[in-house]
C-alpha cells in the first residue's frame, strides 16, 4: 500500500499530520531535491508539495511527470497561493484529455 507524503516549510504543512498524512519539513531547495527523491523512491504514491517549495526543486519534480509514480502535486502553503499548483493541474488536464476543459469565469 502506498503512502502519502507532504513536503514543505513546517508552517504550511504541520496541519497535514492530524490526517495521518507523512509530513517533511524542508528548508532549503537542496534539501527538498534530496527529499523528494527519497520520497520517490520510496513507498509514496501521492507526494504533496507546497508551491513554494516546489520553485526551488522544478527541474527534479519534472524528472517525475512522465511517471504513473508518484504523483506529485502542488499546493498552496501558509505564504499564499501562487498559482503554481493550479497551472500543473491545468497542464495535467490538456495532456489527459487534449483540450484544455478548465475554464476561468
Amino acid at each position: 500500500m502506498y503512502k502519502i507524503a507532504v513536503m514543505g516549510d513546517w508552517d504550511s504543512i504541520f496541519g497535514f499530520a492530524t490526517l495521518g498524512l507523512d509530513t517533511f519539513p524542508v528548508s532549503s531547495p537542496e534539501d527538498a531535491a534530496r527529499k523528494l527523491r527519497e520520497l520517490a523512491e520510496g513507498d509514496y504514491g501521492i507526494i504533496y508539495v507546497t508551491e513554494a517549495c516546489a520553485a526551488g526543486i522544478e527541474p527534479q519534480i519534472a524528472k517525475y511527470a512522465e511517471s504513473k509514480l508518484p504523483a506529485i502535486i502542488l499546493i498552496p502553503g501558509a505564504s499564499g497561493n501562487t498559482g503554481a499548483g493550479i497551472a500543473s493541474v491545468r497542464r495535467s488536464v490538456e495532456q489527459a484529455v487534449g483540450s484544455d476543459i478548465i475554464f476561468n469565469n
